[in-house]
């Protein structure tokens, strides 16, 4: 079967001419997908930030909503050194544990440190 189109000015397809019986069968499978989608069925999968990065540092980081920047300046070292940890395989559990405080401070100039008396 041979569909009719009709072009626009600058002669691109804009719309194509359908036998009513096919528009009938196409707007029933439309309506179908429609009411599932407004059902509350989908066919994706929840997005889990766990399952695209690994490095524990920066999936930290990320679920702290915070930037390398904010990280840095909150443990008071470089964003540079921010992202070579982020970029290691393996983080030593004393880093991470800084991280994670630095993190949970919630304070810009990060956590206090003891002075050594």
């Amino acid at each position: 079967m041979t569909l009719q189109k009709i072009k626009s000015l600058n002669g691109k397809d804009e719309y194509v001419l359908l036998p009513v019986s096919i528009y009938r069968v196409l707007r029933k499978e439309i309506e179908g997908e429609l009411a599932g989608l407004k059902a509350g069925e989908d066919d994706y999968e929840p997005f889990a930030v766990e399952d695209y990065v690994d490095n524990p540092v920066a999936l930290a980081r990320i679920k702290a909503r915070a930037t390398q920047e904010e990280l840095a300046r909150r443990m008071k070292v470089s964003q540079a050194y921010i992202s070579k940890i982020e970029g290691q395989a393996n983080v030593t559990p004393k880093v991470l544990m800084k991280v994670k405080t630095a993190l949970e401070s919630g304070n810009p100039q990060g956590p206090r440190r003891r002075r050594k008396n």
